[in-house]
């Protein structure tokens, strides 16, 4: 496992079991991030990074019991927080590293990731990873539920140009990454990028 993961998993694992009782009032921004990926019955959806699972349930709303979600996540310790909240009851949880996705090519029509690029140690490798998972015209949501001034501010830290999630910064990421953006918002109370998958 690379220093990248170790810290990634260090830095979740101390905070798993509260991570949910520190965020208790996220649930309706997740839920309209989940309702700009345009969702239809039967669809099949991954949420990269899930952490304690807080998308699986609207995500699993939006395909319906006909559709397939699934939740992947690195963090043991965020996986055994979503089951105890009973979030597996709404997609199958996976242990795995978005680096190496155990599924077939073109297999998704969406992939929501709330929180996840500020952690990967190869953004445009990763990206092009989970675009290789997702059909083309399959659209990826890039989400916070806080903007990128607001974060910064929690974390202590001040904005700079060269923020990966800065508009023009995350647009030339996706496109070299298999993707192409369609929307971007950046405010106090939510950060989405969306994007579809290049033919």
């Amino acid at each position: 496992m690379s220093d990248d993961h170790t810290h990634v998993q260090e830095f979740f694992t101390a905070r798993a079991a509260d991570w949910d009782r520190r965020f208790p009032d996220d649930g309706p921004v997740y839920a309209a991030a989940v309702a700009g990926l345009g969702l239809r019955e039967g669809d099949r959806v991954l949420d990269a990074g899930c952490g304690t699972g807080r998308a699986l349930p609207p995500l699993r709303e939006a395909v319906g019991p006909s559709g397939v979600v699934l939740g992947a996540d690195l963090t043991p310790a965020m996986l055994r927080e979503a089951a105890r909240a009973g979030r597996d009851r709404d997609g199958a949880l996976l242990l795995t590293d978005v680096a190496a996705l155990p599924l077939r090519p073109s297999v998704l029509d969406a992939v929501f990731a709330a929180g996840l690029i500020a952690h990967l140690p190869d953004p445009a490798g990763n990206l092009r990873e989970i675009a290789r998972v997702v059909r083309p015209g399959g659209v990826l949501a890039l989400f916070h539920p806080v903007g990128r001034a607001a974060l910064a501010a929690r974390q202590g830290r001040t904005l700079t140009p060269d923020d990966l999630r800065a508009e023009p910064n995350l647009r030339a990421l996706l496109s070299r990454s298999g993707w192409r953006m369609t929307s971007y918002v950046d405010e106090d109370t939510r950060f989405l990028a969306l994007a579809v998958r290049a033919d």
